[in-house]
């Protein structure tokens, strides 16, 4: 496994990461199986795991927390998020202090740990003013509650804000950025996050650099029964198009030179960029585990880069 610097601080995360969006407390996977993915993980040398506290209402984190604690905890980094409502009530939601200072001590007791290493703001949130959420997160890493924060899919120029208010009244600054980002998803983390987030030093950690299974090649011919684009329609509509179709297909020339798979080759054109920290991976088999991480190592050449983008751009 290959490790990189989350943004520029001095904590090093396994560049091929896993999620707990999939296969953890929404019953999509079986119990014996997600604990198999996670401990197939970890033997890898996978040492970050992201989870929120909306997964599942609280069920993933408790899952996962359940299987990582037969493992050191200084091993570990574990994330986790706060914004969506967790309940009917008016102010179990957003970025409000008070909904901060309440949802982490509800996570660190389903994940039963003291500290979780990164500690994510879900989205923005309009109602609450950035500097009362920003306080809110330097005094959780003051308590040692949290080790970093950062922020998940927030406007390039809210967390140029939040970085600004944190350096203006000397708090903890927020370290990474969790996007969505894939060959077939990445006009915003290019065009706007990379140029504001790179020179603060703040890592990009996407989410979904496979475009929800369509770059892995299993619709090349289809959707297949028992599928996420079968059960899902919004991660469908999204991603399969006769284009994106065509281009994936595409890739599986370039793939085969290199002796990679398109999932491999996928998520190594993502992690081709300094300002990305690690690649976020949903995983409901251990063999999907151990095929994605050796993408880790992967290094793409400018002309396999240049060969990429034109499959991309249509040309």
């Amino acid at each position: 496994m290959h490790y990189r610097r989350l943004g520029s601080s001095g904590m090093k995360i396994s560049a091929v990461s896993i999620g707990g969006w999939i296969n953890f407390g929404e019953g999509k996977v079986a119990a014996d199986t997600a604990r198999a993915v996670v401990e197939t993980a970890y033997e890898a040398g996978i040492n970050f795991f992201d989870l929120a506290d909306i997964y599942g209402r609280g069920e993933a984190e408790k899952q996962m927390g359940a299987v990582l604690r037969q493992y050191p905890r200084h091993t570990l980094v574990i994330s986790t998020k706060v914004f969506w409502p967790m309940s009917d009530e008016v102010n179990d939601r957003g970025l409000s202090r008070k909904h901060i200072m309440e949802s982490i001590d509800k996570s660190l007791q389903r994940l039963q740990t003291d500290y979780v290493d990164i500690y994510f703001c879900h989205r923005p949130d309009p109602e609450t003013p950035i500097r009362e959420t920003a306080q809110a997160m330097h005094d959780l890493v003051e308590q040692g509650k949290v080790l970093y924060w950062g922020t998940s899919e927030w406007e390039a120029a809210q967390i140029v804000e939040a970085y600004a208010v944190c350096e203006r009244y000397g708090w903890h600054l927020p370290r990474t950025e969790q996007p969505q980002y894939s060959m077939l998803w990445r006009d915003k983390v290019e065009e706007q996050l990379l140029p504001a987030t790179t020179p603060l030093g703040v890592g990009l950690v996407p989410w979904s650099p496979l475009a929800m299974g369509m770059l892995t090649g299993k619709y090349d011919a289809g959707i297949p029964a028992d599928t996420r684009f079968e059960r899902e329609a919004w991660a469908k509509q999204r991603f399969f198009t006769p284009a994106n179709v065509d281009k994936v297909k595409a890739l599986k020339t370039i793939a085969d030179e290199l002796h990679l798979t398109r999932s491999q080759l996928a998520l190594a054109w993502c992690l081709r960029h300094p300002g990305v920290s690690s690649v976020i991976t949903g995983a409901t088999r251990p063999e999907q585990v151990t095929e994605n991480v050796q993408a880790a190592g992967v290094e793409l050449t400018p002309d396999i880069i240049s060969r990429i983008d034109r499959i991309l751009n249509g040309a």
